[in-house]
Order: C-alpha cells, then sequence, then structure tokens
C-alpha cells in the first residue's frame, strides 16, 4: 500500500530543525550506532564502498568503528544540513601527515553516484525527516544491486513516560509521534528494498535532576507537532515542568534519579535486481539491464 508523510511531522519546524541541530554527536546515538555496527559482524560480504549518512549528528565516533571494520572500502560521507559540513570534514578527514590517507580508499565528502555503493548507513535520522519516503528511496537509488541498507531511529514507546505526564497535565503533545517498525519495514518494500529485517529494543536513560534531562532533550531533537504549543513558555511554566519531571519520573529502582524510556528501531534490508514489468512493450533502463545481468552472471 502507498503511504504518505506523518501526519504529525511540521515540515516547517523539521527543515528548521535540520538547519539549526547542534553539532554533536549525542550519547545516545553514538550508543545506539555501537550497537548497530556490532550487528555488521554477520555480513558476510564486505562493501568495496560505503556511505555515512548526516554523520556528526549519527556518531563520529561510530564512523570511526566502520572504518575499522572495513578499511579497505571507499566511504562517502553525506552530510546534508550545510551548517554541519565543515564539521564534518574537519573531523573525518584524514590529516596530511596521517598514513591512513594514503592506505586504503579514503574518504570522499560527496554524494555517491546511483548505484555506486553496497553499504549505506544512517543512524538516528529517520525520525527527525519530513518526507522519510521521499529519504528512503534516495538511499535505495543510491545502492548498488544486492547493497544493504543499516539505520535506526526511535519509535513510538519512546518517551512514553513524558507523554503520560503532559497527559496528565493537560497540556499539548510533547513530541511528534514515532513510526511503528512494521510501517517502516512497509516503507521499505513500497521503496524497493527486499527481505527487510526490522528490531526493537528499550533503553532507559536516568538523569539526576529535571535540568539535567531537559538538556539531554534538547540535544537530541525537538518536538515537531504540528499542534504544539505555538508561544514561547515563561519561567514560572518551566519551573511548574521541573518540579512535575522531578515528582513524576523519579524511579525507586534506579535510587530515585528520573527515567525516561526510549525505543529504539533497527532496521536492514537490501536492493534486489530489477524486475522487468510484464506488460506487451516494456522499457528498461541501461543501468537496470546492466544490473539485471550481473545478477544472471552471479546465478
Amino acid at each position: 500500500m502507498p503511504f504518505e508523510r506523518p501526519p504529525t511531522i511540521d515540515p516547517v519546524a523539521a527543515a528548521h530543525w535540520q538547519a539549526t541541530a547542534p553539532a554533536l554527536s549525542p550519547w545516545l546515538h553514538e550508543e545506539v550506532a555501537r550497537r548497530m555496527e556490532q550487528r555488521l559482524q554477520w555480513i558476510r560480504i564486505p562493501p568495496q564502498a560505503w556511505c555515512h549518512w548526516d554523520p556528526v549528528r549519527g556518531g563520529l565516533q561510530a564512523h570511526a568503528l566502520v572504518r575499522a571494520r572495513y578499511p579497505q572500502a571507499l566511504c562517502h560521507v553525506v552530510e546534508t544540513a550545510p551548517h554541519l559540513q565543515p564539521v564534518a570534514a574537519n573531523a573525518l578527514a584524514p590529516a596530511w601527515w596521517s598514513a591512513s590517507r594514503w592506505i586504503g580508499a579514503g574518504v570522499r565528502f560527496e554524494a555517491p553516484a546511483p548505484g555506486s555503493v553496497q553499504m549505506l548507513w544512517a543512524n538516528m535520522a529517520l525520525h527527525m525527516a519530513a518526507d522519510p519516503q521521499a529519504l528512503i528511496a534516495q538511499w535505495q537509488k543510491a545502492l548498488s544491486v544486492d547493497g544493504y541498507l543499516m539505520f535506526s531511529c526511535l519509535g513510538p514507546d519512546t518517551l512514553r513516560e513524558l507523554r503520560a505526564l503532559y497527559a496528565a497535565m493537560d497540556w499539548p503533545l510533547p513530541g511528534h509521534a514515532f513510526t511503528d517498525m512494521h510501517d517502516w519495514g512497509d516503507m521499505l518494500i513500497e521503496a524497493g528494498f527486499a527481505e527487510p529485517v526490522m528490531d526493537m529494543e528499550r533503553i532507559t536513560l536516568t538523569f539526576p535532576s529535571a535540568p539535567r534531562l531537559l538538556q539531554e532533550l534538547r540535544e537530541l531533537g525537538r518536538n515537531l507537532h504540528p499542534a504544539r504549543f505555538a508561544g514561547l513558555r515563561g519561567r514560572r511554566w518551566k519551573a511548574g515542568l521541573e518540579q512535575a519531571l522531578t515528582e513524576r519520573l523519579a524511579a525507586p529502582e534506579h535510587g530515585g534519579q528520573l527515567a525516561l524510556t526510549f525505543e529504539i528501531v533497527y532496521g536492514h534490508a537490501y536492493k534486489p535486481t530489477p524486475r522487468v514489468p510484464v506488460a506487451g512493450e516494456s522499457a528498461v533502463s541501461l543501468q537496470d539491464m546492466r544490473a539485471m545481468l550481473r545478477g544472471n552472471q552471479r546465478r
């Protein structure tokens, strides 16, 4: 079935976040990327070239882990936020005196040509995209036949404690809705991927105080819901929020610290050989024809 843009994401707010997001990799993003990198041990054929999508927010430490696993693979770095592009270049480009600059396949700070990479890595980006179907289509286009996508994002059970608090206080929703992993799988198939494998886990983060919790949330993202509170909150409201967080989120099993749940969705899918549509007369692109011929030769 066809899918439409998630109705709870304001595209203007999403574009503003994309243009102003902090130039850092949040701890949670790095931890999720570390866990996702461990899943690469099950990939039998290493990629000759791979693409790291939005590495500054997705995890600069994780980039080093994947590069160490595939040192001979050419890496394309795609940073879609202009203000983060120099940050990515400064952090990921090998120094001129470094041996890694001359050994291995190197790093290119440019989008890969269509069908030129065997792995696309996108960590914790999809849940902030205003048009995730278009983004998934970009990823599919960049992959070669039999290339695979590795991605992660937040799931619908994320911030359940905060959502319950806002509902009890009769406040507008604190965040936009996150997509279920089964719906992501359907979108992958709709975009032309095959055999998607979806998985999820819940991670509980604890904080010593309400200000520290709010700081972490500000670094992770923004509320992109179209029905979010439209104005600016005052100091009195913020004080009431911090008091409510302290009273309602304190978890005895975590020593009285404030606890928040994050549902992490992991996705994996590969790009199959294109199929010729069955019709009286069919048109096949040269790129698809070459891909089908290579697939027949492998079989």
